[in-house]
């Protein structure tokens, strides 16, 4: 069988850079032992680490690299043609109840688990390198950024990371020397990319994230969807604050005046381009900043709601993406940027359906086939993605690095639907609490249609995986912001 992420071997100095954390080496020796990697090579997130690997990955055909005059320092990469979306199905919260996985999540029995995953894990990585990937989630001086680890075959998990994540040094230092500090340990194999071999299991209670069989991002990616949402909604409810599928932007007054509103909306929906809004002219004078486009941890202190942006980059749909529908968006993917399953034109360039001007004559398509006008397939896989760092964005709030976050006014929710009914239906001021007034917003589930973004067998299978988007682990979501209603109330 051929080896698909063959073994990649560094000069000195790139890839020998260990973290001094004991428990860390320990962890990554057990993994070592059961998958039996030719070698294992420790990132830093350094601009020399990151030059090897490009290197490399342009060598075993994981990426092709793009006209360096029309997308500087900007890649392509295919994935396989069975792997090109999240499978929720496949997807498991693994606790020892199954309540305590919530109504809309898939529950699987956490030690019948780890035993079927070590069985598929085994010798998974002979002949490959095994990649150590430290990285924080959430800002560097916040008092909620948490550290992971996450070991993969794949480079091109590992050149993801790196634009999604604070990557590399930064991990070790904020998790330090004390094996019993906190930090989430993720171990995905893409095996051998086979769909009946593949799984995305949670432990929650571990802080642990298994992830095989796979190389698309939003199943490998083990920082996004698995850690900041799926394991940092248990976290949070034990820690006290809360991590939400919203987006955060700033919206500014034309006299100045400035608040912050995250928004709620499943994936496929429109939240890149809603972060990223320019006013239409008939508001001129108001200004819509960035802090993030999917997903935000919140905590009340002070008797206000804020907010971070945990992420460092944008992980976000190609196709539909233009100058009229997201300039911004499009000045932000314009370098710096890996994109997976769109066209590649014979100038060597980026397309896909609805990128502004007439399509190429020719191009070769997201499966690596020729492509014109006239084929029946779509030049892009509906899915196709960026991947790009915030640092791109022209409308980069201010306040993105502020480890504080920044104060919420509002929230919004939102979803496609074939009919008009308010996800929605309550909201009210609780009784008066020790701690102050109490607002609780409650949110009603109602099957919602799947997105563009769903490769599902049945409509039934996608309603029910996109239903299981809007709020990881429980049906009837409530915040409870201390004296936020009586704050606002005043103001």
């Amino acid at each position: 069988m051929k080896n698909i992420a063959p073994a990649v071997f560094a000069p000195d100095g790139i890839g020998d850079t260990k973290p001094d954390n004991q428990a860390v080496l320990n962890w990554v020796h057990e993994v070592g032992t059961l998958t039996n990697p030719e070698n294992v090579f420790w990132c830093d997130g350094s601009e020399r680490e990151h030059e090897f690997l490009i290197a490399e990955s342009l060598k075993q055909n994981v990426v092709i690299k793009l006209n360096e005059k029309k997308v500087p320092r900007s890649y392509l990469h295919r994935s396989n043609p069975n792997d090109v979306a999240r499978v929720e199905r496949f997807t498991f919260i693994c606790t020892p109840t199954k309540e305590e996985a919530g109504p809309t999540n898939n529950w699987s029995e956490p030690a019948e688990t780890y035993s079927k995953l070590h069985g598929l894990l085994k010798g998974a990585m002979r002949g490959r390198t095994m990649f150590v990937v430290p990285y924080i989630m959430g800002l560097p001086d916040s008092p909620l950024t948490k550290v992971g680890f996450e070991i993969t075959d794949s480079i091109y998990v590992v050149l993801s990371m790196r634009i999604m994540t604070r990557m590399g040094k930064i991990a070790l230092e904020r998790l330090g020397n004390d094996p019993k500090a906190e930090w989430n340990r993720g171990v995905h194999s893409l095996l051998d990319v086979d769909p009946a071999r593949r799984f995305i299991c949670h432990f929650p209670q571990d802080n642990a994230i298994v992830s095989v069989g796979s190389g698309y991002g939003g199943n490998v990616l083990l920082s996004k969807k698995c850690l900041a949402l799926r394991i940092g909604s248990y976290l949070a409810r034990k820690q006290g604050w809360m991590a939400e599928h919203m987006l955060i932007l700033g919206v500014k007054s034309p006299e100045g005046k400035k608040h912050y509103v995250a928004a709620a909306f499943p994936s496929a929906c429109g939240k890149t381009n809603f972060a990223m809004l320019i006013p239409p002219k008939r508001f001129e004078g108001w200004k819509i900043t960035t802090v993030g486009d999917d997903i935000a941890w919140m905590q009340v202190r002070d008797g206000r709601l804020y907010a971070v942006n945990p992420e460092n980059g944008y992980f976000g749909v190609v196709p539909g993406t233009s100058y009229k529908s997201n300039p911004n968006a499009m000045k932000s993917i314009a370098r710096d940027s890996l994109y997976t399953n769109v066209a590649l034109t014979d100038g060597g360039d980026v397309w896909w359906e609805g990128k502004d001007g007439p399509p190429p004559a020719h191009a070769i398509d997201w499966r690596g086939n020729d492509w014109t006008p006239e084929s029946k397939e779509k030049a892009a896989h509906p899915n196709s993605r960026f991947t790009t760092p915030m640092r791109n964005n022209p409308a980069l709030d201010s306040e993105v690095e502020g480890g504080k976050g920044v104060p919420i006014s509002a929230i919004i929710f939102g979803g496609r639907r074939s009919d008009t009914i308010p996800l929605v239906y309550q909201a009210l001021p609780s009784a008066t609490r020790s701690n102050g007034n109490v607002a609780i917003l409650r949110i009603q589930y109602w099957r919602l249609f799947p997105t563009l973004a769903r490769h599902r067998e049945t409509p039934d299978e996608s309603a029910a995986d996109f239903q299981r988007e809007l709020v990881p682990q429980r049906r009837r979501w409530k915040i409870l912001m201390a004296r936020l209603w009586r704050k606002h109330a005043s103001a």
